[in-house]
């Protein structure tokens, strides 16, 4: 997320592979690739890999695009998010995308409004 740190569109290009760190400033993985509602044109998810987070293997998991903010100082997205919060997050199968309950669950476990209300 290189040339217009204050601009505030970005291609989806620039954000794959962005960095994603902790509130204490520890790196806590990357975004891997962005999930996009159709309807509404939000951003819903950012699938990231952790790469052994706090224990947790090169695994991707999608957050809600909530509970993540931009810092420019670090040219990287900081999120408050947990060990246990990733890990306690609601299962999900292949079609997890397409599964309205699994999405309103995983944003009610991160407590981040529903993107599509």
């Amino acid at each position: 997320m290189d040339n217009s740190a204050h601009a505030s569109l970005v291609s989806s290009n620039d954000v794959n592979g962005t960095d994603v760190y902790g509130n204490d400033g520890a790196h806590i993985g990357t975004i891997d690739h962005l999930m996009i509602d159709k309807q509404s044109g939000r951003v819903a998810y950012a699938v990231m890999g952790f790469g052994g987070f706090l224990g947790l293997g090169e695994d991707h998991h999608p957050v809600p695009w909530g509970k993540l903010r931009y810092d420019t100082s670090r040219n990287g997205f900081v999120t408050d998010i947990t060990e246990q919060e990733v890990k306690g997050a609601p299962a999900r199968n292949d079609n997890w995308y397409g599964d309205r309950d699994w999405e309103r669950r995983t944003h009610d476990h991160y407590g981040v409004p529903h993107y599509w209300i």
